[in-house]
């Protein structure tokens, strides 16, 4: 029983109360570039989330096997292994998210949250803990770049599951008139602020 509550904790922890985006703030960079169609948003995080979720099995698979001396460069050949398979699989399936995602595909590799996870946990922990780590918190920053993204596209978009006509959902009336600072830069920024202060109440108001 001990041994599932440790599992349990080690896979809720990233969604909820360690959740990448909202609680450490970190991996910025995709978070506040790509998130401006929910479609985007959720290819960018499973896209993460795979190469977090193989990069901590392998590497606490190997980690008796790596010298501390050069385990962070190690680390990053793995991750970069992972993240250039991940590249091919999108290029060759989904070529209009690999095209939407543009630079920060490749740019996983040095994403802080893998990298990060890596060096706190997978290096120092079994597989199954390691796996059930890469796991939560590759939900949680799944989680989290849908609500940006669900969240600026409704705004700056008036569509969910766009940008394609022929699937994307018109949720208000012809004169509906998009706020267009949610599909810029700048938007999400407010928007991720917005978010994490309502998280930072929520958790303040049931003890999280």
């Amino acid at each position: 029983m001990k041994s599932d509550n440790v599992y349990l904790g080690d896979l809720t922890r990233g969604i909820v109360k360690e959740n990448p985006v909202f609680r450490l703030v970190l991996g910025m960079c995709p978070t506040l570039a790509v998130t401006v169609f929910i479609v985007n948003g959720f290819g960018m995080g499973l896209a993460a989330a795979a190469v977090l979720i193989a990069s901590n099995l392998v590497i606490s698979l190997l980690r008796k096997f790596i010298p501390m001396e050069v385990r962070i460069p190690c680390f990053i050949v793995i991750i970069a292994t992972f993240v250039t398979i991940i590249e091919m699989v999108l290029q060759a399936f989904q070529p209009a998210l690999y095209e939407a995602l543009g630079v920060f595909v490749p740019l996983i590799v040095v994403n802080c949250i893998i990298l990060g996870r890596a060096e706190a946990f997978a290096s120092k922990r079994p597989v199954f803990r390691s796996l059930a780590d890469g796991v939560g918190v590759g939900i949680g920053f799944i989680v989290a770049l849908v609500i940006l993204s669900t969240v600026r596209e409704i705004l700056g978009q008036g569509t969910i599951l766009g940008p394609d006509p022929a699937s994307a959902i018109h949720l208000f009336g012809a004169n509906f008139e998009p706020m267009a600072l949610f599909a810029q830069p700048s938007g999400a920024f407010i928007a991720l602020g917005l978010l994490m202060g309502l998280v930072n109440v929520i958790f303040k108001r049931f003890n999280i």
